[in-house]
């Protein structure tokens, strides 16, 4: 059985209550904290920095002790300084964008070097042919299905067709090498197609005002999860 990730962006958040959002969505069944950086320059807006990363992290730990994902996407330009900051900040996972960095090669591997794990994303018109040259240093691949920028917007279809080739290539490394590389989708994904993305190959869900803008956050992920249990049935 596939495992499943829900991730909730802390985009759609309450930031004037940061610390009790991030409590209540562990609390209803998140696995990953998804934190999208914004810097005004690679995308036009701007949200927040690693200071408040720094800042939540004591936050993402479930009742019983456990440790949730701090799960960092950076929409920003330029990369490397930025990304080692948020690993050193407590970052798990940092994520960035192949097209805002000079050499992608060399930001995995500084992402790496300092401690946190690294992805790559992938806007809905960008080609994944540089994913090809650095598996070996990926441990996430993030599809994005709305451009970049903005929360709220609607999920563009052909992300499904694009999540489809990416499982194909992590599914022939993995059996090359024996890794496993996470595949995420964020962007438009709510209850009522989660399943498609999970059939499409994804395996980690980002969603922000699906969970954030609804009351009970649990009553969200639970459905949520009920549908992606229908997929494997």
């Amino acid at each position: 059985m596939k495992t499943y990730r829900i991730a909730p962006s802390i985009l759609s958040a309450d930031f004037a209550r940061l610390g009790d959002e991030i409590r209540a969505v562990i609390d209803a069944g998140a696995d990953f904290i998804h934190f999208d950086v914004m810097d005004n320059h690679y995308v036009p807006n701007l949200t927040i920095g690693p200071a408040v990363a720094q800042a939540i992290k004591p936050y993402c730990r479930r009742a019983d002790g456990s440790a949730v994902v701090l799960d960092v996407h950076l929409m920003v330009e330029p990369v490397d300084a930025l990304a080692q900051m948020f690993a050193q900040a407590g970052a798990d996972i940092v994520s960035f964008h192949p097209e805002a960095s000079r050499h992608v090669d060399r930001t995995l591997q500084l992402i790496r070097d300092a401690g946190a794990k690294a992805g790559l994303v992938f806007n809905p018109a960008s080609s994944l042919e540089v994913l090809d040259h650095v598996l070996d240093k990926v441990d996430l691949v993030l599809i994005m299905s709305v451009n970049p920028g903005f929360g709220g917007q609607s999920f563009i279809p052909q992300a499904l067709h694009k999540l489809a080739l990416v499982r194909e290539r992590l599914d022939a490394y993995r059996e090359r090498s024996g890794r496993e590389v996470l595949l995420e989708v964020d962007g438009g994904i709510k209850t009522d197609n989660i399943a498609q993305a999970a059939a499409a190959g994804a395996d980690t869900f980002v969603a922000g005002s699906a969970i954030f803008g609804q009351r009970d956050y649990k009553a969200v992920i639970d459905a949520m999860r009920a549908q992606l249990a229908a997929v494997q049935a």
